[in-house]
């Protein structure tokens, strides 16, 4: 049953309670109710009513007006903190002109539309790969391949000195990469030079940077080996290994000389002392012979006669000591038939020891202990014979 049937009783959902006629409540009146109590809280609960004018409603209408300005402004002013982090830095602007560069940490600038912060990561590391084919100082082709790594440095020369810093520093790498192969030979930048290219790339890139104010700093160049074009590679490995051979072989020759010259060195030195002891030792035997020859001389001087017997038989001595002839010298009336040993005197004569020389006299032969043989004289067969 609907609840305006009749009989069904007044069932109207707008009423407060059953039975009520109110109608549904007014659109004006739910606005105007809210209106007052929102002017309440700002101070217009006195708020002039349409018979009259009502005291004391301006004077709280200022006070909220107030309050909300204050809270407006603390707001504003709050707004202009800022916190920088490690890896960055803060480029402050002031009317849009560059003021100061703050660094890590909580900073407070003056809030929009008076100034502004750009913030900027200054530990980030950007990278550039580059890599062509250039003609070298000795007019070879050669493949170049090398990655630039830099980070900014000045925050405000980054973002308001240049443009463009990063094609910036491309074009510098370019430039830079050509003119240093320009002026370097082919075995050079393939050899032992790929390091000192790099580090002459390195710091003209730099130049280039600092001249332009690109904020930016080259932190490396790493650069790889060096390549010929394709068309001639084989050659190229044909000298590459050609050269290394020629230093296989120099490094073998070095070790080689190392290892000879100290026994050269040894040997020249034994060769030189025996030559030093060699002359040391003739010219003491030439000493000796000269002072036993002025020692004869004086003995002659004395007696002639006995010092030329001497003599002679000293020479004789030497001459026939080791002759294999055994001679006698015997008495003139003596007996001729004589028996010696001479095989027992052959063997026993090598046994004699040779005439020793003293350099202060003349030479003295020492016989044999065992050989009791009667001095050795030359004698005249006639003479024997009578």
């Amino acid at each position: 049953m609907a609840w305006n049937e009749p009989g069904g009783g007044n069932k109207d959902p707008w009423s407060g309670r059953p039975g009520d006629d109110q109608g549904p409540p007014d659109l004006d009146e739910v606005v105007r109710k809210l209106q007052e109590r929102l002017g309440g809280l700002f101070g217009g609960g006195n708020r002039p009513s349409p018979e009259g004018p009502s005291d004391g409603g301006g004077r709280f209408s200022s006070k909220a007006i107030g309050v909300v300005l204050v809270i407006l402004a603390l707001v504003w002013l709050a707004s202009g903190i800022y916190i920088v982090e490690p890896a960055e830095r803060g480029v402050v602007m002031r009317f849009g002109k560059y003021a100061d560069t703050t660094g890590p940490g909580p900073h407070w600038h003056l809030p929009m539309p008076l100034e502004r912060v750009i913030k900027v990561n200054v530990d980030e590391i950007s990278t550039i790969t580059h890599r062509a084919a250039m003609l070298t100082q000795d007019e070879n082709i050669v493949e170049v391949e090398l990655t630039v790594q830099s980070r900014i440095q000045d925050a405000a020369d980054y973002l308001f000195q240049d443009q463009d810093p990063e094609r910036t520093l491309n074009d510098a790498t370019v430039t830079v990469v050509r003119v240093t192969i320009g002026q370097s030979k082919l075995d050079f930048v393939m050899t032992e030079g790929r390091g000192a290219v790099a580090v002459t790339i390195k710091e003209r890139i730099q130049k280039l940077l600092d001249r332009y104010k690109t904020g930016l700093i080259v932190t490396s160049v790493n650069m790889q080996p060096a390549k010929p074009p394709e068309q001639v590679k084989a050659a190229f490995d044909d000298a590459i290994k050609a050269r290394e051979d020629k230093e296989r072989l120099e490094n073998q020759a070095e070790a080689y000389a190392n290892e000879v010259l100290p026994s050269a060195r040894g040997n020249a030195a034994r060769i030189l002392a025996d030559a030093k002891a060699y002359r040391d030792k003739i010219i003491a035997e030439s000493e000796g012979e000269s002072a036993r020859f002025e020692a004869i001389l004086n003995e002659y001087a004395k007696a002639p006669d006995v010092t030329r017997e001497r003599l002679y038989i000293e020479t004789m001595e030497q001459v026939l000591g080791e002759n294999g002839k055994v001679l006698l010298d015997v008495q003139q009336g003596g007996n001729s038939l004589i028996y010696l040993p001479i095989d027992q005197l052959m063997k026993q004569q090598p046994h004699q020891t040779k005439p020793e020389t003293d350099n202060k006299g003349p030479a003295v032969a020492t016989p044999s202990p065992q050989a009791h043989t009667p001095p050795q004289r030359t004698v005249d067969r006639e003479r024997r014979s009578r």
